[in-house]
């Protein structure tokens, strides 16, 4: 058995399930420790692994609400398990000295990148990100390839997401438009929740609508500030409408 699991119970009334995947067993106990000490206030569940394929299994089989994660882990890349696990709605905070691999961090949707050594509070800085729903790093940036390259596009400037064969597309303020490889579903678990699904095929930034328009027969459409109509679906109609009464 190569993990560890630490129940932290305090005044909370729901249980937080936190992963830690750090070969470094010195490291792995600093960060129960900070943890600990950053959220007193709940019921908290951390169970710590220090490989990845244990790891990995655990995250197929439980409930994960944070995985903190290192990707040098005895010499395997610690991204494997978010490339195995894309549809799982767990958020990922990197805690790793490859500081130079932040970007590539950010491909995989991760919410914080926190280079060691660490402190109490930047590790509080990541938790905050976690808690405030709002107001966080969480994909400050959803990456394209281009040419080879990554490319990072800058998640507020991102108008609506389209369905696109196997893609997504990313339509952008002045008509910018990109593929990601990630589907709608999988998007929305690392987008801000300020994207909104709104149809079968889109998701809107809801900071871009304008207006919500209904047509005879229960057809619905919003228009976006440059003047784009995207399609409102039926299931979708009571929840943007209450959103925008807000």
């Amino acid at each position: 058995m190569d993990h560890n699991n630490y129940l932290y119970v305090s005044q909370g009334s729901e249980m937080m399930n936190i992963v830690i995947v750090e070969d470094e067993t010195v490291v792995g106990l600093r960060l129960i420790k900070l943890i600990k000490q950053s959220l007193p206030d709940l019921i908290v569940s951390i169970v710590h692994f220090e490989t990845i394929d244990s790891a990995q299994d655990y995250i197929e089989e439980h409930s994960v609400d944070l995985l903190f994660l290192d990707l040098n882990l005895n010499g395997q890349d610690g991204f494997s398990i978010l490339k195995n696990c894309l549809a799982k709605s767990f958020q990922t905070i990197i805690v790793s000295a490859n500081t130079d691999r932040a970007i590539e961090a950010f491909e995989y949707g991760v919410l914080d990148f926190i280079g060691k050594p660490f402190n109490l509070n930047r590790l509080q800085k990541a938790l905050g990100y976690f808690f405030n729903k709002h107001d966080h790093k969480q994909c400050m940036y959803l990456s394209v390839k281009k040419y080879g390259k990554i490319e990072l596009v800058e998640t507020r400037y991102i108008e609506y997401i389209k369905t696109q064969g196997n893609y997504s597309e990313l339509t952008s303020e002045g008509e910018v438009k990109e593929l990601h490889d990630k589907s709608l579903e999988q998007l929305l678990l690392i987008l801000p929740n300020h994207f909104q699904r709104v149809h079968k095929s889109y998701i809107v930034n809801m900071q871009y609508l304008a207006e919500l328009k209904k047509h005879p027969g229960t057809r619905y459409e919003l228009v976006l500030n440059d003047g784009t109509i995207i399609p409102l679906g039926r299931t979708h109609y009571v929840k943007i409408r209450n959103l925008i009464e807000k």
